[in-house]
């Protein structure tokens, strides 16, 4: 831990590095404090890191007890958004200080600050754009998570691993680091959530997304975005159906179209078979309905996947200019005047 600090700080001195350790807050009285001090105190060194809190409306003394613990930006959303939108704010506002390195972490303590020099070292040594923490390398922190919550936990992971043909353990910890190159690319439309979001925007884009096993302790309070597992797993379902849709658009129609044309297809050549042996089609007659429907249907979605991804083209264009033209605006923010 001494040596990855020492690194850290040598590191820092060549290249002159900004690290912003974002804290979306929502009603956190009770452990912002601690989890400020501690990043603090594990960092050994105040000058490391600047630490910035992102208040979604919270209703509590969160902004007096973050301010009290020496936060150095507080950020408030007047109304509660929700922790995706929390977060959103958190990367702008990071870029806009100047940020090289962005962590995220939960305000409610389950996560050690002590595994944060661990979390960024791979950007430092340019090994991943995106480090995200695993609560499940660990076998210790397994049972913590109730059983609903481990399964939905299990079934988003598979889901995002098979939509973005990498293998990943969890895709829903919070506890994550961004590059600054990972956070100029990064756009997020959640307001809900954005964990799952994330993978599937940045390794669209050729971002590299390694994980690493972090310790969680135990959850001080209830949840701020799980308040019912059916509800958070739907909205967050939403949302990677979404993502889905708009960065990989032929995939996505063109999976619905052959959803429908290969039973259209199989039908229609079970009714030729049967009218080529039988000379009549009864009495299956009323199937050559579902085949033309069905047919036409894949047909009308295979040209929208066509026209979908020659939108999805001219997006990653448009991301691309907004992506230098955050490239120009964040640096001269950090120019002198």
């Amino acid at each position: 831990m001494v040596q990855a600090l020492e690194n850290l700080k040598e590191l820092q001195q060549k290249r002159l590095l900004k690290i912003v350790v974002v804290i979306p807050a929502y009603n956190e009285e009770k452990t912002i404090a601690n989890v400020i001090t501690g990043v603090r105190r594990e960092m050994m060194d105040e000058n490391l890191i600047e630490v910035m809190v992102i208040d979604d409306g919270s209703d509590d003394s969160t902004v007096s007890q973050a301010r009290r613990a020496g936060a150095d930006v507080i950020v408030t959303h007047k109304s509660n958004k929700g922790v995706g939108a929390a977060f959103a704010t958190g990367v702008s506002s990071a870029l806009k200080r100047g940020a090289d390195i962005i962590v995220t972490m939960d305000a409610d303590g389950q996560f050690s600050p002590r595994d944060i020099p661990r979390l960024i070292g791979p950007i430092l040594r340019t090994e991943a754009d995106f480090v995200t923490g695993s609560r499940f390398s660990n076998a210790n922190s397994i049972h913590r998570m109730p059983r609903i919550k481990l399964i939905g936990n299990k079934l988003f992971t598979r889901l995002v691993s098979s939509l973005t043909g990498c293998r990943f353990t969890d895709t829903q910890c919070g506890f994550r680091a961004y590059s600054q190159r990972a956070a100029m690319r990064l756009n997020t439309f959640g307001e809900f959530t954005y964990t799952q979001e994330v993978f599937i925007d940045l390794l669209s884009k050729g971002m590299t997304v390694k994980e690493i096993p972090i310790k969680v302790g135990d959850r001080k309070g209830k949840s701020k975005v799980v308040t019912h597992w059916y509800s958070y797993g739907l909205q967050a379902l939403a949302i990677i159906i979404r993502t889905f849709r708009d960065y990989m658009p032929l995939k996505f129609f063109g999976l619905i179209s052959l959803a429908m044309i290969v039973p259209g297809v199989g039908l229609g050549g079970f009714l030729t078979l049967h009218w080529m042996v039988t000379g009549r089609t009864s009495p299956y007659t009323s199937l050559l309905y579902l085949v033309v429907i069905l047919l036409t249907m894949g047909i009308i979605f295979l040209v929208l996947a066509l026209i979908a991804d020659m939108i999805g083209r001219l997006r990653r264009i448009e991301e691309e200019l907004l992506y230098r033209s955050k490239l120009h605006d964040y640096n001269d923010m950090d120019s002198p005047a």
